[in-house]
Formats: structure tokens, sequence, C-alpha cells
């Protein structure tokens, strides 16, 4: 017996949806070559991580093993797959393979951060495989609702893995290869040891619809608008984009492209050959000459994005552009869990304009791009594994899914993320525990999430900030009483005084009581006037805010 072992550790998207990121290792015991499959982001929200721009797994275990990374393979264009890969880079120093269109993407975003773009290499479809240590990797084409997106055929010793990335079984896709049964049979013909398989569907028990299902829903709803017709769906579902424009063509409208990230997805398709035919849009300059009912917008910001064209538009003009009564706005979307909020926001935002808002609550204009459950069902038939490990999910998500393949006869076995299992043997066992988490891009800079920073941005916005200054002499004493400026506190109180007043004679009376010896000590003062100040707030406003003290000392 060698001693090496095949294993399986998720660092992100196994116990939550998004922010994916998968490594595969072969070796001995601690001295695995490995692999990386995909480094995606999340999104930030107010409540949880204010002011953070985007949200990172934090890959500290992968950093530590940096010259054992053979390669990091990009399964598709999805934020939440690719997102991360530029800001990560660096640290892992590993090259990066995608297919045409999600390398075109990767290599924008390593424009975007200086980044040397030669590092990402385009990899054609299966049969084509990439060597990368003990590890051959091929990108197998499979449908989902972004362009060229691949399940990964990996082969290492002597066993065959499927990593199947997000995908649902398509064969009218619209853009995009349609799902190719009789391939897969084939790649499941040699054996799959292990299939790590895409669960976000799996409680969706009815059989998923295909893209070419919305065109004809879409067209009949812009025959029976009268007035200026918006639509919104995700700016990398490049097939919908495709569906809605030719929907709005066929209405007599002109079609006219706002947000960045739409037309960065547009062009990428069209650079890479993946999206031909796509109607002619015009200059959002023009759309002030078009009658309104011949106009069709399509939109960013189907997530409640604030700061997408779907809210601009929601709040007042955007590029000269002014929503009015009878106006028509379509959600060609699913609104991801946690986004309600927003969502909800923009669409009362807009019937308050008078706009007549429609989403997909009939599930007329939007389908997924995940297996439902028959999907998957059909996909452990085709490839018939010996392991069914459940990813991008959360753990009910995951759950489910391994009940799903034990259901059949098959070994599941569920893995959230820092399990680290082996795959070797005659079942997978967890053979370690890994400490997984987040990092933040806040503005230019990454930030732990231990480090503070956002918590203590938390506090503030819940509690409000004062800031003490005192001024010490020589001799250690006052010359004056200490002072106070607040931020997101109240002007008055339960005295019905000003809350600075009342907070300064809390302070004053706490230097009156401090002995020598505290006042000699920046720390101990420090500590007495912070807990003087919370105290007199809580008593007054019913909140201890966050506390700056400042002091100097004349000399």
């Amino acid at each position: 017996m060698s001693g090496e072992r095949i294993i399986y550790l998720p660092l992100g998207g196994a116990g939550e949806i998004g922010m994916n990121c998968y490594v595969y290792g072969y070796g001995r015991p601690g001295e695995e070559e490995l692999i990386v499959v995909d480094i995606g982001v999340t999104f930030p929200d107010m409540e949880t991580t204010p002011g953070v721009d985007l949200i990172f797994p934090d890959i500290t275990w992968l950093k530590e093993r940096r010259d054992r990374i053979r390669g990091i393979f990009v399964t598709h264009a999805h934020e939440d797959h690719v997102g991360a890969v530029a800001h990560h880079w660096q640290a892992l120093g590993a090259p990066v393979y995608a297919r045409a269109f999600t390398a075109n993407i990767a290599r924008r975003k390593f424009e975007e951060q200086g980044l040397p773009v030669e590092t990402v290499r385009t990899v054609s479809a299966w049969p084509e495989t990439v060597d990368a240590g003990p590890f051959t990797v091929g990108f197998a084409p499979i449908s989902h609702s972004i362009p060229e997106s691949s399940g990964l055929v990996i082969d290492v010793g002597g066993e065959r893995l499927v990593h199947s990335g997000d995908f649902k079984i398509d064969v009218t896709p619209v853009v995009g290869e349609p799902f190719d049964r009789e391939m897969w049979s084939e790649i499941g013909k040699r054996g799959v040891r292990a299939l790590i398989c895409d669960s976000t569907n799996v409680f969706s028990t009815h059989e998923g619809r295909s893209e070419a299902t919305v065109g004809p829903e879409i067209e009949k709803l812009l025959s029976e608008s009268k007035s200026l017709v918006v639509a919104t769906t995700f700016a990398s579902n490049v097939a919908r984009l495709k569906t809605l424009a030719e929907a709005g063509r066929n209405a007599g409208r002109s079609i006219v492209l706002l947000g960045r990230a739409m037309r960065r997805m547009i062009e990428a398709a069209v650079e890479t050959g993946v999206l031909k035919d796509f109607p002619t849009t015009v200059p959002v300059e023009e759309a002030g000459s078009i009658p309104r009912e011949n106009l069709m917008l399509l939109v960013t910001g189907s997530q409640g994005e604030r700061r997408a064209a779907s809210a601009q538009l929601a709040r007042g003009k955007h590029h000269g552009i002014e929503l009015a009564d009878g106006d028509l706005f379509l959600f060609s979307s699913k609104t991801i869990p946690g986004n309600e909020k927003p969502v909800i926001r923009i669409m009362n935002m807009l019937s308050e304009k008078g706009v007549d808002v429609v989403d997909d609550s009939s599930g007329r204009y939007h389908v997924s791009g995940h297996a439902n459950r028959p999907d998957l069902e059909a996909m452990h038939e085709i490839l018939d594994p010996a392991v069914v490990v459940p990813n991008h999910g959360e753990h009910r998500h995951l759950r489910e899914h391994v009940k799903l393949a034990q259901s059949r006869g098959r070994k599941g076995m569920l893995a959230v993320n820092g399990t680290m299992i082996s795959l070797s043997g005659n079942a997978p066992e967890v053979v370690d525990y890994v400490e997984t988490g987040r990092t933040y891009l806040d503005g230019s800079v990454q930030v732990g999430a231990m480090d503070g920073v956002i918590r203590d941005r938390i506090r503030m916005a819940l509690n409000g900030h004062a800031t003490v200054t005192l001024v010490l002499d020589e001799d250690d004493e006052a010359l004056g009483d200490p002072w106070v400026d607040t931020m997101g506190l109240p002007e008055t109180g339960r005295s019905r005084q000003p809350v600075i007043e009342v907070l300064e004679e809390a302070l004053a009376a706490a230097m009156t009581r401090a002995g020598k010896k505290t006042l000699r000590d920046d720390d101990a003062l420090e500590e007495t006037l912070r807990r003087a100040l919370r105290n007199a707030a809580q008593d007054e406003i019913g909140r201890k805010p966050e506390v700056t003290v400042v002091i100097s000392r004349l000399t």
C-alpha cells in the first residue's frame, strides 16, 4: 500500500450558497499536491457587513501550502465562482485554467488588479485535458445560466472524480451548449469514484424548465404593454438577456442596455463567440428621442443592489430617463435568499411612481439554472458514482442530497466547509477539520473577520459614538473639564437636558473622584472616563455608545 490518498476539502460553498472554493489533493497525508476549484465571492449587507464591498473565503490553509498548489480551475464565470480569483491569486501563485468565456471575464478582473493576464490560460472543452501535478483535469460542457459552464472530470491516483459545478439538464438553453447525455454517459463508463454535486434545488421536486420556454411568455407580456418597458435579470445570464432583447425587438421596441456589468458580459460573450445575433442596441443618449411605447431598457440590479440601474431608476432620473405612471418593470430573475428586503424596497419605490411591477411569483418569466431533484437523480444515474458528496448549498440542502443518494443505494457524504474527507479506501471518511471563515474587501484593503473592523462598525451603527477629549498639565491637573463630541446619538434624553451636557457632567464627576494614581496612568484614566460616559448614556438614552478617549498632556 503506497499510503497515498485523495482528499476533498471545501473552504467555501458547502453549507452556504455562494463564495465557492474547493480543494482536491493527492499524496501522502500532509504532503498532498493540490488543485483548487473556483474561488468566488459572496455579497455584503448593511446589517451584518456594513461598508464592505465583497466577501471572500478565508484561504489561510491554502496560503500555508502554496508550494503544493498545481493549478486553479474555474468552472464558470459567475461571481460566486470566479469573483475572488484575482484578489487571492498573488497569495497562491498558481496558473488559472478556464474555458474561453470564463477566461475572458477572469482576465478582465486580473487587468483591473494590475496582475499578469497571461496567468489565465484558456482550455478547450472535453475531451481536451490539462495535466496539473498528479491530476488530469477536463472541462466537460454542462448547461447552466451562463455560457460555457463546465463540470470537471478529475482523474487522479487511478480514480475518476466528477465535480459537477453549477448545472441543470437543459437541451435547449438558448445560449451555450445543451446538456449532452451521451458525453456524460461516456465519462461515467470508466467508473466514477465520487460525484461532488450541486445541491441548490434539491428540494424542488418538479421537472426543471428549459430556458427556451421563457421567451414566449415574455413576448406575450410585452405585447400587452402600451408604455416604456424595463426588465432586469442577472447580468451574467446572457441567454436571458438575449431572450429579453429578442422579445423587445419582436414587439417593435428599441433596446437600451443600462449597467456596466451587463455590457461587460455581452461584450465577453460576443468576443468569445458564444453569443451570436444579439439584437441591435441603441445608446442610452438616444433613448430620449424614442417614443416610450417603442423603448425597452435592460438594466442591472435584479437583487436590489443600491447602486445598480434598477435602484437608480426607482429613486429618480438615471441617464435622463425617468419612469412614469403606466410603465412596466419586469424582474426576470429569482431573488436570492437574503436579498428580499432590498428587492421589495425597490419594487415599492417603483409602485409609488405608478409603475406596474411584475416579478417571477407566477413562475413564467424566469427559470433556474440549477438542477431540480429529478435532474439530480438523472445525473446520479448517468454517472453511477460510488459516492455522492453534495456541495453548493446550505446545510439543509447538503443533508437532503445525502438522503437522496442513499435512497438510491449510493453512499452519501456530508462535508461542510472545513471538513476534509478522504475519497480513497472502501468508504469516504473525515480525516481532518480545517479552520475556515471569511475575509472582507473593505475599500481597497482586505481585512480578516477577526480583525474587529466590521464588529466595531456594527457597534457604532447600533449604539452611536462619542469622543471624549481631556487636557492635563505637567502636574496631572485637568485644564478644564472633559468635553464630548457625539455622532449617532439623540440630542436630548430622559432628563430633557442636552445629552452632551449630561455626559459632560458625568465625566466631570468622574474626574473629581479620580485619585492621583489614576490621573498619572493614561490607560486607567481612559477606562474611567469610558465607563463613566457609557453608564451615564445608558441612564439617559438607554444605550451605551462606542467611546474614543483622547488625552493630551502638556509638557
